[in-house]
């Protein structure tokens, strides 16, 4: 039996990417998977049939109740309670790099309605699905920029930065419902997004030199440490967060 048996799993943001590497890997590992992207999951979702797993897709919008009661319900019909969930959607791709004084009010507020209020508003409907189960585990994906400050992301910046501190609260808010809450933060990843936009080729150079790991890393990266923070493996491990960085130099 693989680590995640019959354990159901919501990713949101898993239609591509970093979400989609940990469909597969979650599904690979016996989890029931539910793709919950405000994106097309088809793909997604038929591979892994394909493979022989369990998944749905959910069209999903992370900032709206709705779509998210909407989600969870599917979840629970389809395939019972929800005991994991990853909060990987979130704005990044194709941001476009702009100093404090560039950036508008507009800008910040979509970025702090997806990465914040968003995975609030996920937990939130997640939650009382845990309850059912009497456990859960809650896996947010925050990033690497938060302990380097990298000029022309500050709304990025200050979102991920946010992620750390309402995971910590989310630990000792759920805690006595023996539902887990950690956090990865990742370094720049090698995503479709990601490199489909040459602004990131400059950070991405930076990166690259500053590890102790010299490489690019790659989404398959982070699964070591989801499936970890998802699985019976971390049941004494709450309020935390892991870099998985390839050893950036922080200074």
């Amino acid at each position: 039996m693989g680590r995640l048996q019959d354990k159901v799993a919501i990713i949101t943001g898993a239609a591509q990417g970093i979400g989609a590497v940990f469909a597969h890997a979650f599904a690979a590992e016996g989890a029931k998977v539910v793709s919950a992207d405000i994106a097309d999951s088809t793909a997604v979702v038929g591979a892994i049939r394909d493979a022989g797993g369990e998944a749905i897709g959910t069209k999903t919008d992370v900032t709206d109740n709705d779509s998210l009661a909407a989600m969870v319900s599917e979840a629970e019909r389809t395939f019972g309670p929800v005991e994991i969930l990853i909060n990987n959607a979130a704005m990044l791709a194709g941001l476009e790099h702009k100093s404090l004084e560039e950036l508008s009010e507009d800008e910040w507020d979509l970025m702090m309605k997806v990465n914040v209020r968003g995975l609030w508003q996920t937990t939130k409907a997640v939650v009382p699905s845990m309850r059912k189960n009497g456990r859960g585990k809650i896996v947010n994906i925050s990033s690497g920029t938060v302990h380097k400050g990298p000029p022309g992301q500050l709304h990025y910046v200050a979102s991920k930065s946010a992620v750390l501190g309402m995971s910590r609260s989310m630990a000792r808010e759920l805690g006595a419902d023996n539902i887990l809450v950690n956090t990865i933060s990742p370094s720049l990843t090698m995503t479709e997004g990601v490199l489909s936009n040459p602004v990131w080729e400059p950070f991405r150079k930076n990166l690259v030199a500053s590890r102790i790991v010299q490489r690019d890393m790659l989404p398959k990266d982070l699964v070591g440490s989801a499936l970890f923070l998802a699985s019976e493996d971390s049941d004494f491990l709450t309020g935390q967060s892991i870099n998985v960085d390839g050893g950036v130099q922080l200074t």
